[in-house]
């Protein structure tokens, strides 16, 4: 029913997919930018480009013209892009993100022709590259946001980095870019003759539009499966690939020693990257001692649930090549649980229609929870795609650790309903087993989504039992089970008007702790958000939130918590009181610019009632995160942030906490090769002695995991002030071929942000060389 009532209200259309046919030429071409050979003039023309950001289905303001052709060896793509004088982005910047900011093309290659997958590459006006994959339905999309009211595309995971060739360069009239990517660095099917699915993307950076060639809705339920089709390709060579990468690392790390300041490590520590394409679309890695790509400290994080667990993603390279083999709605598969990997291998490819990814890996004794064994990890995906742009998937995971296992059995899928309507599910089982005991325990997840391009409507169930252990995986709140539903509705402007879009979108859900979901109780949360976004003519956008939610008391948070009340001449401990639900109301603003004279800002702010988890009462909030981007030349960028959070009591005004994480990261290019990193992490922490709020107004006591008894000193203030600072040296000429020098200090200061009495506390640098041979 749900179903047929939206349906009802809109129903999409599928557009005919444009076809190319791109010309074999075999011939050789120097990658400069400049599209003066004769072989360009017999290229394919790709024009008629169309709006597809903030509104689909006009024409393209600014003409673009891409060109394509193709030897035995490699795929050739050249395009002029025609802006108005000084409208034009671009930087000499690191690869992938340095350009979001830029001008650029973006080329979407599947390989497959599945309408799910393809392989993405992106240069900005003066050839700076941006690479990538992407894999329709493997994650899960977000509740509430962009996904959810507004529309729009999965994002390319920009963490694996392929070799091919780039070179671009300002015109009178624009820029002009050219690429080259050899069939190498793609997999690919194994037929004689092949059609390739090709989307091409152009981002105007001076007013956040973005064009592309095959034309797109915003509200379908895939962006991949609207590209346009390269048909003909045939008598590919692939050649042996087969590369061999070398790493040494070194590591000299210092620390306070009685009398003075003593510094350890310095040996080397040899290890490597194999990578062989057993065929076009099977390909085997190896590894052994990969580093942690330790260039840079992961940025801090504000924690806003204590319940919720804190991601930080995947930097190794190894893990990084294929990722999307691996990426699973669920996330029970995540990496950098193989914290200390001695060993690794893996392979990945497509057969007879069906994804797939195997992974195995010996980790260090000293990730081991008893410390005498070696953890043995294994990872399985599968998926297969079914009609155009539905799928279905299956994960397998194994972490054995001497005597204790966990193991997770997953399927999950997509089915499209239409154009702009989509199921997606996963179900999952872990069998855990340690010296407590065995369990068995399930989640789950379903969701219906349509997202028309006036009316859209989300529906979610996820369950997460408390027993359940993801030893492989990441599960950011465990023990819940959530019901929402979000409507919404856009409106576009005119062409050329002030506000190009506005959408409204409602959020509700219903949250329990899983146990209660179960036994049939009434729910512990329950929340409602009313978002406003409007898109503004120059690539601004701004947001205005409602948040009114009502919380119920989860006793898990204070299962270590006592207060002292008077008893007679003394004082008692007793059990922490179950208190009351507790009401919240706020309201968020989000603003983020386009480039204004070398400057882009990027702000959250939110004010108003909310909880304050540390003694489960009232506080009045301010919780936000202000970015700053300033780029004064083509070669020099500074982007700050500050992270904060800062609560008081609702009942009287007295202080509870607060929280600031201002980062500053400071980088000069010197070439597209090598560049010089600063970066300074302050991390300030005060809070209040805890106190009973509310109700007895008595003094917290915290209990002691090591002796088990409850401490005041546990509760009493804090104020912790810690500054981390990174220095880099990178040269990077091609993917896999590098050479990092670093230095990191950590240092701490009893009075905030004075930098007078900084003492430090540890302190590394750090050498790492790889080199890619390709054999």
């Amino acid at each position: 029913m749900l179903l047929a009532v939206v349906t009802a209200l809109q129903t999409g259309q599928v557009r005919p997919a444009p076809h190319v046919t791109p010309p074999r030429i075999e011939a050789e071409v120097r990658i400069d930018g400049i599209l003066g050979e004769p072989v360009w003039a017999r290229a394919a023309r790709l024009t008629d480009f169309s709006q597809f950001s903030p509104s689909d289905g006009r024409p393209a303001e600014d003409p673009t013209e891409v060109l394509v052709w193709y030897s035995s060896t490699a795929i050739h793509f050249a395009a002029r892009a025609t802006a108005p004088p000084g409208s034009v982005r671009a930087h000499l910047t690191d690869r992938d993100k340095g350009i979001q900011s830029d001008d650029y093309i973006e080329i979407y290659l599947g390989t497959f022709n599945d309408g799910r997958q393809a392989f993405v590459f992106a240069v900005n006006p003066l050839g700076v590259q941006a690479d990538g994959s992407i894999m329709e339905g493997s994650t899960r999309r977000s509740a509430y946001g962009e996904g959810a009211d507004r529309g729009g595309r999965e994002h390319p995971n920009l963490t694996p980095d392929f070799t091919f060739e780039s070179k671009g360069r300002l015109t009178e009239t624009g820029y002009e870019v050219e690429v080259r990517i050899p069939f190498k660095s793609l997999r690919y099917q194994a037929g004689e003759r092949q059609d390739w699915s090709l989307q091409i993307v152009r981002r105007v950076a001076a007013t956040g539009r973005e064009d592309t060639w095959a034309p797109a809705q915003r509200a379908a339920t895939s962006f991949v499966g609207q590209s346009g089709i390269m048909v003909g390709l045939e008598g590919l060579r692939r050649g042996r690939v087969l590369e061999v990468t070398p790493i040494a690392t070194s590591t000299v790390s210092g620390a306070p020693r009685l009398g003075g300041w003593a510094y350890g490590g310095g040996r080397p520590e040899l290890g490597g990257n194999l990578k062989w394409g057993l065929s076009a679309n099977l390909t085997f890695n190896g590894t052994a001692h990969p580093d942690f790509s330790q260039v840079e400290s992961d940025a801090g994080q504000l924690v806003t649930d204590p319940r919720r667990a804190i991601f930080f993603a995947e930097k190794r390279p190894f893990f990084l090549d294929g990722f999307e083999y691996f990426t699973t709605p669920s996330q029970v598969i995540y990496t950098r649980r193989i914290a200390a990997p001695i060993g690794a291998a893996k392979i990945t490819g497509r057969v007879s229609g069906m994804s797939f990814g195997f992974l195995s890996a010996i980790d260090d004794r000293a990730t081991s929870a008893t410390g005498r064994s070696h953890p043995v990890n294994n990872l399985l995906r599968l998926q297969r795609t079914i009609g155009s742009r539905s799928r279905l998937g299956m994960a397998y995971t194994d972490r054995v650790d001497g005597r204790d296992y966990n193991r997770v059995g997953e399927i999950d899928g997509r089915l499209a309903l239409s154009p702009l309507t989509s199921f997606s599910f996963f179900g999952a089982v872990s069998r855990d087993r340690n010296a407590t005991g065995t369990r068995t325990a399930p989640i789950g997840y379903a969701e219906f989504r349509h997202t028309g391009r006036r009316f859209g409507l989300q529906a979610t169930l996820n369950a997460v039992s408390d027993q359940f252990v993801a030893g492989s995986g990441f599960i950011s709140e465990p023990d819940m089970v959530q019901v929402s539903i979000g409507p919404s509705v856009t409106f576009y402007g005119r062409r050329g008007a002030l506000v190009e879009r506005i959408s409204t979108s409602l959020y509700a859900d219903l949250i329990w702790a899983y146990p209660d979901f179960r036994s049939g109780q009434a729910s512990r949360d329950r929340r409602v958000m009313q978002r406003l976004n409007l898109t503004l003519r120059g690539g601004w956008d701004i947001g205005l939130t409602g948040y009114r939610f009502n919380y119920g008391y989860d006793r898990r948070l204070f299962r270590d918590y006592a207060i002292q009340v008077p008893a007679g001449a003394g004082r008692d401990t007793v059990p922490y009181p179950a208190a009351q639900r507790l009401p919240s109301l706020a309201g968020g603003l989000t603003i983020s610019t386009p480039e204004l004279a070398g400057f882009l800002l990027d702000v959250y702010v939110a004010f108003g009632k909310d909880i304050n988890y540390a003694e489960w009462s009232a506080a009045d909030i301010a919780v936000g995160r202000l970015g700053l981007a300033y780029r004064p030349t083509p070669k020099l960028r500074a982007e700050s942030t500050l992270p904060l959070q800062i609560f008081h009591r609702a009942s009287d005004g007295s202080f509870v906490s607060r929280k600031l994480l201002p980062r500053l990261k400071v980088e000069y290019q010197l070439s597209r090769a090598v560049f010089l990193r600063v970066v300074g992490e302050y991390q300030a922490f005060q809070r209040d002695s805890l106190r009973d709020d509310t109700r007895t107004n008595a003094p917290i006591l915290i209990r002691d995991p090591g002796t088990g008894r409850y401490r005041r000193d546990l509760a009493l203030p804090v104020d912790q002030n810690a500054f981390r600072l990174d220095l880099l040296f990178s040269y990077q000429p091609t993917p896999g071929t590098v050479f990092f020098a670093g230095y990191g200090s950590s240092m701490a200061e009893e009075e905030a942000f004075r930098f007078r009495g900084l003492s430090r506390s540890r302190d590394n640098f750090f050498l790492k060389w790889s080199y890619l041979l390709r054999l």
